[in-house]
C-alpha cells in the first residue's frame, strides 16, 4: 500500500504521455443494483451502503482503472434536496463518505483519488454566479480536507457553469479536469466544443474533454474539436473522455436523455467489451490519454480499454487473469463451434443481433429544446405536484408498442 501522497500525480503521468484510465458510471451501475434512485440520480448510497460503493470502486481497480472518483454526482446541497428528495444523511456526510471509499481502494494499487462536482439545479433556476460558486465550494472544501488528489467539474450543459466550477476549484491549488456533457454541436446555448475548451483553459482547467451524454465515438470526435480549437488558440491542455457505454447515433444536442429509452430500456445499445477496445484504440490515436467512461460503463468495459492499451501502459490489469485476450479463453470450452469462436477476427466482424425483431435500429430523440431559463427546468425543493405532471404527459409521446 502506498501511502497517500507518494504517489505520481495526474498531471504528472499525463505530462509523461502515459495512459491514465478512468473509471466507469457508478450512478447507473448502482441504480442496477438496487442503490441508486432514478429520478434524483444521488449518491447516498456511499454513506448508506458502503460496501456496495467499496466493492465497485474494488471491481473498476482490479479492471485497470488509475483514478477512483469519488462517488459524489450530484452530490450538492440543493440536487439532494431537490423535488422531494428526503434523505438521512446530509451533503457534507455524504462527501466525506464518498472521499473515504476512494482513498481506501485507491492504496490498494497504484490509483489516485478525485473529488468532483457537477451541474446545480441553481443554475438551471438562474440563481446568480455567486449563489452557485458557494454550492460548488462547500461541496470541495469537504475534498480539501479529505487531501483528494485532484478535481473533476464533470457532466456540465452550460459551459458557463462549467467555467465557474473551474474557478471555484482552481482556488484550492489542485490539478483541475473539466468535462462538458456536450457532443459536436457544444453547449446547449450553441457554444462550439472548441471555444468551450478554449473557455475552460482559460478559466484554469489542467485537462479538459467531455464525459457522458453520447457514445465513445462521438466524444472522441467531439475531444478532438475541443484539441483543435485550444491548438488554434495558442493554449496548451491535457484531454480526456469518459462517454456513455451505449451506442447514440440518433441523438441530438441534448444526448441520450432525449431517447425516449432512457433511462429504463438502453440495455439494447450496451457496447461490446469489443467495441469498447476500438473506442481505446481511436481516442489514444486522437491524442487522448485520459480515458475513462460514464453511465452504462461496467468493469469489464474499463478492463477492455486497459486491455486495447497494454503495450502502451506496459501492463495488464488483474482482472485480465480471468479474461482470454480476443476470447482466446473459449479454446477450453466444452463445445467445439464456441472453440471456433476463439480468434480476434471473429469478434472484430461480428454484428450482434439485438434478438428483437419488431424493434427499430433507432429512435426519435424528444428535443423538447429546453434549456436554462425556461419554466419547465425551473427547480424547486417541494415533490414534482400532480398538477405539474399533467401538463408535462400531454405533452410528451407514448412509444408506439412492440
Amino acid at each position: 500500500m502506498a501511502p497517500v501522497g507518494s504517489k505520481r500525480g495526474v498531471l504528472e503521468r499525463l505530462g509523461a504521455g502515459e495512459v491514465v484510465i478512468g473509471d466507469g458510471g457508478f450512478v447507473f451501475a448502482l441504480e442496477k443494483r438496487g442503490y441508486v434512485k432514478a429520478g434524483p440520480w444521488t449518491p447516498e448510497a456511499a454513506a448508506e451502503h458502503p460496501e456496495a460503493v467499496r466493492q465497485l470502486h474494488r471491481e473498476f481497480l482490479r479492471a485497470g482503472s488509475n483514478v477512483m472518483q469519488t462517488f459524489t454526482f450530484y452530490a450538492s446541497d440543493d440536487k439532494l434536496e431537490n423535488r422531494g428528495n428526503k434523505l438521512t444523511f446530509t451533503g457534507q456526510q455524504i462527501n466525506e463518505a464518498a472521499c473515504d471509499l476512494a482513498r481506501e481502494v485507491a492504496n490498494e494499487g497504484d490509483a489516485l483519488v478525485a473529488g468532483g462536482v457537477s451541474q446545480t439545479p441553481s443554475y438551471l433556476s438562474c440563481k446568480s454566479e455567486d449563489e452557485v460558486k458557494k454550492i460548488f465550494k462547500k461541496q470541495i472544501d469537504v475534498f480539501i480536507q479529505k487531501n483528494v488528489d485532484f478535481l473533476i467539474a464533470e457532466y456540465f450543459e452550460h459551459v458557463e457553469e462549467a467555467e465557474w466550477a473551474v474557478q471555484v476549484l482552481k482556488a484550492t491549488g489542485k490539478p483541475v479536469a473539466a468535462t462538458l456533457c456536450i457532443g459536436p454541436e457544444g453547449d446547449m446555448h450553441g457554444v462550439t466544443p472548441g471555444e468551450c475548451a478554449v473557455r475552460l483553459v482559460k478559466a484554469g482547467a489542467d485537462i479538459v474533454g467531455v464525459n457522458c451524454h453520447f457514445d465513445p465515438m462521438t466524444c472522441v470526435k467531439t475531444v478532438a474539436m475541443m484539441k483543435a480549437g485550444v491548438e488554434k488558440a495558442g493554449l496548451k491542455a491535457h484531454y480526456m473522455t469518459q462517454p456513455l457505454a451505449y451506442h447514440t447515433p440518433d441523438c441530438s444536442c441534448q444526448g441520450f436523455i432525449d431517447l425516449p429509452e432512457f433511462p429504463f430500456a438502453l440495455e439494447p445499445r450496451i457496447l461490446t467489451r469489443w467495441e469498447m477496445q476500438h473506442y481505446a484504440r481511436e481516442a489514444y490515436k486522437a491524442g487522448i490519454r485520459y480515458i475513462g467512461g460514464c453511465c452504462g460503463f461496467e468493469p469489464y468495459h474499463i478492463r477492455a480499454v486497459a486491455e486495447e492499451l497494454a503495450t502502451e501502459r506496459g501492463i495488464l490489469p488483474e482482472a485480465s487473469e480471468k479474461h482470454g485476450m480476443w476470447g482466446s479463453g473459449l479454446e477450453m470450452h466444452t463445445k467445439p463451434w464456441v472453440r471456433a469462436r476463439a480468434r480476434r477476427d471473429y469478434w472484430e466482424r461480428l454484428k450482434p443481433a439485438s434478438g428483437r425483431p419488431l424493434c427499430p435500429s433507432m429512435s426519435t430523440p424528444d428535443g423538447w429544446g429546453v434549456t436554462k431559463g425556461h419554466a419547465e427546468l425551473m427547480q424547486q425543493k417541494e415533490a414534482t405536484t400532480a398538477e405539474q405532471l399533467r401538463p408535462l404527459f400531454q405533452k410528451s409521446r407514448i412509444p408506439d408498442a412492440q
